[in-house]
């Protein structure tokens, strides 16, 4: 007898801790666990003037490979490490009084990405017949779909690095000047840092600027004016 009054004693205790540990467990606060947020990838964009040819290395790999125009030889391009300082889709071109609106008539096409080397960019243009070739004016020219893909890939603070001479790194991302790279896309890159140069060149793009009123924004649409500018 005595002993099933201790076993009910022991079911009872036992019932008792248990339910003060669940009530001791509903009234601590619940930890949620935070989430990680991922880190932004490191992007530099690399362009070699003697290939005419610009990569999107991120993180260490190539991401992507366009073909592009560079400064002629009267007005080359800059040599040097640089970063994108501004983006701005559908720039209105200010030039030696000259305004031209957005549209196809426009000398920076639809993008430009200016450089922290002040007049300087990467852009689109209005003579899709010079990609490939050194014909801008010290700028970097993209035609209008890459242009447009690259935009969408790059943030303002991303390195440039305009290199003059080609180098290992160049070789190995674009070829030596007689063989071509091999296909790149995602292959990894050892990073090289391009030395700026010391006397940058001058160029007739240096005074242009871009309407910080366009940023992010669609053209205008087609009135009597924006047409006249356009077409000139």
């Amino acid at each position: 007898m005595a002993a099933m009054k201790l076993n009910r004693w022991a079911v009872a205790a036992a019932a008792v801790v248990v339910l003060a540990g669940q009530a001791l467990a509903q009234s601590l606060p619940t930890q949620q666990s935070t989430p990680v947020e991922p880190s932004a990838p490191v992007r530099r964009i690399v362009v070699s003037l003697a290939d005419r040819k610009l990569a999107l290395v991120e993180d260490g790999q190539v991401k992507k490979v366009y073909t592009v125009a560079v400064g002629k030889p009267s007005t080359p391009s800059p040599v040097g490490t640089f970063t994108i300082e501004r983006r701005v889709a559908n720039p209105t071109y200010h030039h030696d009084g000259k305004t031209v609106l957005p549209g196809p008539h426009n000398p920076v096409g639809t993008r430009w990405m200016g450089l922290s080397i002040r007049g300087y960019g990467i852009h689109g243009t209005n003579e899709p017949k010079s990609i490939g070739k050194a014909a801008s004016h010290g700028c970097i020219r993209m035609a209008k779909a890459d242009l447009e893909e690259f935009y969408a890939l790059v943030s303002v603070g991303d390195t440039v690095e305009l290199v003059g001479e080609r180098n290992e790194e160049t070789a190995q991302l674009f070829g030596d000047g007689q063989n071509p790279a091999a296909p790149q896309t995602a292959q990894p890159m050892q990073t090289a840092t391009a030395t700026p140069d010391a006397t940058p060149v001058q160029s007739s793009e240096l005074a242009a600027t871009i309407d910080p009123n366009t940023e992010a924004k669609a053209p205008p649409a087609p009135s009597a004016e924006a047409v006249e500018v356009a077409s000139r």
